[in-house]
C-alpha cells in the first residue's frame, strides 16, 4: 500500500509551517499514562478515569474544589519563614526560602482560606507539597493557628489538609514545638464545639502524621495515600521483620482503625456536606 510509503526524498517543511502543541495543553495519569487534555483532568478533579490514580495537587486546587464557586478569601497571604538557627547546607536557608517562593509562587508551605461550602461557613488549611516537601516549619504552625482562631470567631468547622514529608529539618526545634502548639490549638476548637476534619493526601508522614494529622473528629483520606510515620525501610530495620502488603497504604491504615473512610476527590465536597450536618445536628 504504496500511500503508507514516502517514494520522495529529501521533503522539509519550512519553519514558517511547522505547528507545535501549548505547554501543557495535555497531561498523563502518573500511573496508568493515559493522556488527558488539561481541561478534562481538571474537571475530573485530577483523577485519572480509568485507573482511579488521585494526581497530587496543590491548595489552590483544593479551594477550588471545596469552595462554592471557587471563591474564598485567603488568610495571612504574606507570612513567611524567618531564619532563627541561622542554618546552612548545600545552601542558606533564606536563600532556599527566597528561591522556592520565586519558583512556586506560594509564601510558605501551607495556605489558609475560610469561604462557604454548600451555603455554610467553612475554614481550610491546604499543604503545598511543592513546598519543600510540605515541611512544617514555625509558619505553618502559626498559620493554622490563626486559621482556627479564625474559625473559632465564625463558628465554622475546620479542614486541615495535609500533604507533607514532615517536621522541617531546618528549623529543627522550632518545627517540632508546631506539633504541640497546633494540637492545643484544636483543643480549644474543641472546646468551643466545633468539629475538626483531617483530610490526609498522599503522602502524609512525619510529624505531621504523629500530631495534628491524627486528630481529627473525623480522619479520612483519598485513595491509595501514603500515610505513615518513618519510611517503610526504617520500620523494617526498627522492628527486624517483613512488612505486610499494602503497609501505610490509606486502605492498610483504614482496616487498622486509624481511619474513619476513604474517599475519591471527586465526591469531597458532598462527602463533608453530609458529615458536618451531622455534627450541626
Amino acid at each position: 500500500m504504496s500511500w503508507f510509503q514516502r517514494k520522495k526524498g529529501g521533503i522539509t517543511t519550512s519553519t514558517k509551517e511547522k505547528k507545535e502543541s501549548p505547554e501543557g495543553l495535555w497531561q498523563q495519569c502518573s500511573n496508568c499514562k493515559t493522556v488527558f487534555t488539561a481541561e478534562d483532568l481538571e474537571k475530573n478533579s485530577y483523577v485519572c478515569d480509568r485507573c482511579n490514580n488521585h494526581e497530587r495537587i496543590g491548595s489552590e486546587q483544593y479551594f477550588q474544589i471545596l469552595f462554592d464557586d471557587g471563591k474564598y478569601k485567603e488568610l495571612d497571604k504574606k507570612l513567611s519563614s524567618g531564619d532563627p538557627l541561622e542554618f546552612v547546607d548545600t545552601k542558606k536557608y533564606t536563600d532556599r526560602i527566597k528561591n522556592t517562593q520565586a519558583k512556586t509562587g506560594l509564601s510558605d508551605a501551607i495556605r489558609t482560606a475560610h469561604g462557604k461550602m454548600d451555603d455554610e461557613e467553612f475554614v481550610v488549611a491546604a499543604m503545598d507539597f511543592s513546598f519543600i516537601g510540605g515541611s512544617m516549619g514555625s509558619v505553618m504552625g502559626e498559620k493554622i493557628a490563626r486559621a482556627i482562631d479564625k474559625a473559632i470567631k465564625i463558628k465554622a468547622p475546620f479542614m486541615i489538609i495535609s500533604k507533607s514529608g514532615g517536621a522541617r529539618m531546618m528549623e529543627a526545634g522550632f518545627s517540632l514545638m508546631q506539633m504541640a502548639k497546633i494540637s492545643g490549638k484544636l483543643g480549644q476548637l474543641s472546646e468551643a464545639g466545633l468539629p475538626y476534619i483531617s483530610y490526609m493526601t498522599d503522602p502524609t508522614t512525619g510529624g505531621v502524621t504523629a500530631s495534628f494529622a491524627m486528630l481529627g473528629d473525623l480522619n479520612i483520606s483519598e485513595p491509595e495515600a501514603l500515610i505513615g510515620f518513618a519510611g517503610p525501610r526504617i520500620v523494617r530495620e526498627t522492628i527486624g521483620r517483613d512488612l505486610p502488603e499494602g503497609f501505610q497504604t490509606a486502605e492498610f491504615v483504614l482496616e487498622h482503625g486509624f481511619l474513619d473512610y476513604i474517599v475519591d476527590r471527586q465526591k469531597i465536597k458532598e462527602t463533608l456536606s453530609l458529615s458536618l450536618k451531622f455534627f450541626k445536628n
